[in-house]
């Protein structure tokens, strides 16, 4: 019976090891006092990714079980209703996401920028609004290469981060069908689907628990991709003046830079042993006004050694 426990114990922590699980456990950031911490944008992207088209996709975001939409920026006690507006230009999409807020109040959340590169290839990013989420703070799937290795016992792996191609998404091949007709939602404020029921939010820590689960697999991006969708948005942007003065109340975060460096070692089976190293520098600048400027760079690798 110990050496069952012991077994499950060892199998646990080298699952907690892998490449995937060191990724999401640095993509788990604290609250940062801004607006935007009540809506995911990972989650988003998330809902986007399993939507047949956009219509779906805005039921998504406005569904409690989802877990994405904890937002009361006008302050009534309700969740506001996220309607989904999207803009097209040729071979770009600009899909924006806006709260409804009062009669003649709307604030943008984020706008989502999808531009195809290629026969058979898009990409993609979600841009929080600077109102909200503070300046450049942008969200984009990716995925985990291995490099390196030979496959022997003393192999060392180098993980790198890879960009999606979202061609594939079935929202994604929707909007760019021939007959696609440019979404937009038809609801406004006073005016709601039958299906919704507003809902109360939640405290901070409850939603972000709940919103965990979308972050393994999206990464906060410092590199700006489709730039063609963001001049095609910009003159479009919407902002609310109840919002605007509301996030100046936000925290002020002072600069900071802190260097962690963690090297764990885990026994395996057969005395082979697992060794994973992750150094991350995390960077917040002082807010220009009301925004804040965050940058993360991550190595990770691991190394494996068998038992002389």
């Amino acid at each position: 019976m110990n050496r069952i426990a012991l077994l499950l114990v060892f199998s646990f922590g080298l699952l907690s090891f892998t490449p995937a699980a060191i990724l999401a456990q640095e993509s788990t950031p604290d609250s940062t006092g801004l607006l935007g911490d009540h809506f995911s944008l990972e989650g988003a992207l998330d809902l986007l990714k399993s939507a047949e088209d956009i219509e779906a996709f805005e039921k998504a975001l406005n569904q409690e079980n989802n877990s994405v939409n904890n937002l009361d920026l006008n302050e009534d006690g309700q969740i506001d209703y996220i309607r989904v507006v999207d803009h097209l230009e040729g071979e770009v999409h600009a899909i924006v996401l806006q709260a409804l807020i009062g009669e003649k109040e709307t604030q943008d959340i984020a706008v989502i920028e999808v531009e195809r590169t290629g026969e058979e290839e898009a990409v993609l990013q979600i841009y929080g609004d600077e109102v909200l989420y503070g300046e450049d703070y942008i969200v984009e799937p990716y995925d985990v290469a291995a490099e390196g290795g030979n496959g022997g016992p003393d192999a060392e792996y180098d993980f790198t981060r890879v960009v999606v191609n979202v061609w594939f998404w079935p929202s994604i091949r929707f909007i760019y069908r021939p007959a696609y007709r440019v979404y937009v939602s038809p609801f406004y404020w006073g005016y709601y689907p039958n299906w919704w029921r507003p809902w109360r939010p939640r405290p901070w820590r409850s939603f972000h628990a709940r919103t965990i689960v979308y972050r393994p697999r999206y990464r906060v991006a410092t590199t700006h991709r489709v730039v063609r969708a963001r001049r095609l948005y910009a003159p479009k942007r919407t902002t609310s003046k109840v919002v605007v003065k509301r996030s100046k109340t936000t925290v002020r975060v002072t600069p900071r830079r802190t260097t962690v460096t963690r090297t764990t070692t885990t026994v395996g089976k057969r005395g082979n042993t697992t060794k994973a190293r992750r150094k991350t520098t995390r960077t917040t600048t002082r807010k220009r006004g009301n925004t804040v400027t965050r940058k993360r760079t991550t190595k990770t690798k691991t190394k494996k050694r068998r038992k002389n």
